[in-house]
C-alpha cells in the first residue's frame, strides 16, 4: 500500500504545520545518537577489554567503534532504496525509529554482555543509517512553489536542531555515565529516542507523504553494469561501450553518469579524511583518559568523553569565519580558491592535527600527563579541516553533477565515510590480533595515519590539475535544501539518495 498524497496536508504559503514535528524529532534523535556514541570508547575498554594489554584493549574498542560508523554510513543507501522504491520516506522513518529505540534499550540491558551489546549496536547502525537518507529529504517534501522561499530558513532551524541535540548530549551523557553507570547512560538516549518516535508519529496527519516510485531500472548501478559488460564482451567493435550505452539509455543520461565518475575521482581522496576524522570519537577520547583534564577555568575538570563537544563548538564558529573572513582574505591576496584547492588544504590541515596528537601521545607513552589543551588545539585544526573538506566536498558534488545525479552523489558521499572507517576498522582488528600493524601502537599509530594522509595529499596535488570540472548551477540547489554558502552540520544529507 502506497502513501496517498491526496490525504496529505494541503500546501499553504506559510510554514507547513508538519515542520515542528520533524524538527522536534530530529533534535531528539540526534541527542540519542551522539549521546550514546560519546561514551562507547571509554565504556568498551572499561567494561570488556580492561583485562587486555592497553594497546590490544584499545584496538578492540576502536575496531568496534569504527565498524559501527561503517555500518551507519553504509546503510543510508539501503534506506533510500526502501523509501524510494517500496515504502516511502514516512514509513521508513517511522519503522526505523521504532527499531532504533529497541537498539538503544538493548545497549542498556546488555551493558555487561559483549555479544548482546554488539547486537544492540548493529540494530542502531542499520536503523539510524536507514532513516538518515530520508529525514532531511522529508523536510523538503513539505514545501511547494507557494512556500519554497521559506525552505532555506526551515533547513537552517532543522540543522540547528541537529547541532543543539548533539552538543547537549555530548556534554550530558558522559556525566550520567560517570554518576549513574552504563545502564542509565545508554538508557536515557533510548528514552529520548522513544520520545523522538512519538513526536514524529504525532505529526502523521500533517505530513506531505510522497509515494514510493517503484524500482527504477535505469539507475546508476544497472547502467554502469551495462557499460562494463559491453566493454568486456566487445560484440560491437565499431562503437565504444559508452556510445552503445548512449544508444540504449540516451545521451543525456550517459553524460550524467560520466559526470558522476568525474566527481568520484575527487571523492577517492575523501575516505582517508573520514577515517581519520572518526578517530576523534574513539582514539582521541581514549588518549584523553591519560591527559591532565583540568581546564584551569574555574578548576573545571572535563570528562574524556566530553572532549568531542569542542569539535561542534569550533565547527559552528569556523563556518562564518571561513566564509566571511578567511576565504575573502585569501582571494584578496590574489590566490583563487577553487573547491579542489580547499579540499587539498583540508587534507593537509587534518594531517597537521594528527601531528599534534602524535607528539601528545609521545608524552603519554613516556608516562607524562600533558594538558588537555594540546588536544583541544588539535581539535581546532581538525575542525578547520572538516570545514575545508566536508562542506566543500558536498558542495563540489552538487555543483559538478547534473540534477538527475545529485541524489546519487549524496549516497556516494555517505559511502566515502563508510569506506574510510572500514579501513581504520581493519587496521585496528589487525593490531588487536597482533598482526602486521601491531607495530603501530602508541605514537606510531598516529604517525602511520599522518604518513598515509600526506601520501594522499601529494597524490591529490599531482592528480587534481587533470580533473575536468563542469558546473551545473541550477535553482534546484536551493530547492533541494542545500545552502552551499556554508550551512553545515554533523550530518549533511540535503537530498534522498537514489541508487
Amino acid at each position: 500500500m502506497q502513501d496517498n498524497p491526496s490525504s496529505a496536508l494541503k500546501f499553504k504559503s506559510g510554514i507547513p504545520k508538519s515542520v515542528p514535528f520533524i524538527i522536534g524529532n530530529e533534535f531528539a534523535e540526534r541527542f540519542s545518537f551522539y549521546g550514546m556514541r560519546s561514551i562507547i570508547a571509554v565504556f568498551l575498554v572499561r567494561q570488556f577489554f580492561n583485562h587486555l594489554p592497553t594497546a590490544e584493549g584499545e584496538a578492540n574498542a576502536n575496531a568496534i567503534n569504527h565498524a559501527f560508523s561503517t555500518l551507519v554510513y553504509f546503510t543510508p543507501v539501503l534506506g533510500a532504496i526502501l523509501a524510494d522504491w517500496w515504502f516511502g520516506k514516512y514509513r521508513v522513518i517511522l519503522i526505523g525509529s521504532l527499531i532504533y529505540t529497541i537498539g538503544h534499550f538493548l545497549l542498556s540491558m546488555f551493558d555487561t554482555s559483549l555479544p548482546g551489546f554488539l547486537i544492540g549496536l548493529t540494530v542502531i547502525a542499520f536503523s539510524a543509517g536507514a532513516i538518515k537518507s530520508c529525514v532531511s529529504a522529508n523536510v523538503g517534501d513539505q514545501f511547494d512553489h507557494k512556500n519554497q522561499h521559506l525552505m532555506s530558513s526551515i533547513y537552517g532551524w532543522f540543522y540547528f536542531s541537529i547541532n543543539a541535540g548533539s552538543m547537549i548530549s555530548l556534554f550530558l551523557i558522559p556525566l550520567i555515565y560517570e554518576k549513574f553507570g552504563a545502564a542509565w547512560a545508554f538508557g536515557v538516549p533510548g528514552i529520548v529516542m522513544a520520545a523522538a518516535t512519538i513526536i514524529f508519529f504525532s505529526g502523521r496527519k500533517r505530513y506531505v507523504k510522497i509515494p514510493a516510485g517503484g524500482i527504477k531500472k535505469d539507475n546508476f548501478i544497472t547502467i554502469n553494469f551495462f557499460v562494463l559488460s559491453t566493454w568486456i564482451s566487445k560484440k560491437d567493435k565499431s562503437k565504444t561501450a559508452w556510445q552503445q550505452a548512449s544508444n540504449k539509455y540516451g545521451v543525456e543520461k550517459i553524460e550524467a553518469m560520466k559526470a558522476v565518475w568525474s566527481v568520484m575521482g575527487v571523492f577517492a581522496f575523501i575516505p582517508i579524511f573520514w577515517g581519520m576524522w572518526d578517530m576523534n570519537g574513539s582514539e582521541w577520547i581514549l588518549q584523553a583518559t591519560k591527559l591532565d583534564l583540568n581546564t584551569h577555568i574555574f578548576d573545571y575538570v572535563i570528562l574524556p568523553s566530553q572532549i568531542q563537544t569542542v569539535n561542534a563548538l569550533f565547527l559552528l564558529a569556523f563556518i562564518p569565519i571561513f566564509n566571511y573572513g578567511v576565504y575573502p582574505l585569501v582571494e584578496k591576496m590574489g590566490f583563487k580558491l577553487t573547491s579542489l584547492r580547499k579540499i587539498g588544504a583540508g587534507l593537509l590541515v587534518t594531517a597537521l592535527s594528527f601531528v599534534i596528537v602524535a607528539f601528545l601521545q609521545h608524552k603519554v607513552d613516556a608516562g607524562e600527563h600533558p594538558s588537555v589543551w594540546w588536544q583541544i588545539f588539535a581539535f581546532v585544526l581538525l575542525s578547520a579541516g572538516e570545514v575545508l573538506v566536508s562542506i566543500t566536498g558536498l558542495e563540489y558534488a552538487y555543483t559538478q553533477s547534473p540534477p538527475s545525479m545529485k541524489s546519487t552523489l549524496t549516497a556516494i558521499w555517505y559511502l566515502t565515510y563508510a569506506i574510510g572507517t572500514f579501513f581504520t576498522t581493519l587496521i585496528n582488528v589487525n593490531i588487536s590480533h597482533k598482526g602486521l600493524f601491531s607495530y603501530f601502537v602508541g605514537e606510531k599509530y598516529y604517525w602511520l595515519f599522518v604518513g598515509i594522509m600526506l601520501f594522499f595529499f601529494v597524490l591529490f596535488l599531482l592528480v587534481s590539475p587533470y580533473i575536468k570540472e563542469k558546473s551545473y548551477l541550477v535553482d534546484e540547489l536551493i530547492g533541494d535544501g542545500l545552502n552551499i554558502s556554508g550551512n553545515h552540520t554533523r550530518d549533511i544529507h540535503p537530498d534522498n539518495p537514489i541508487v
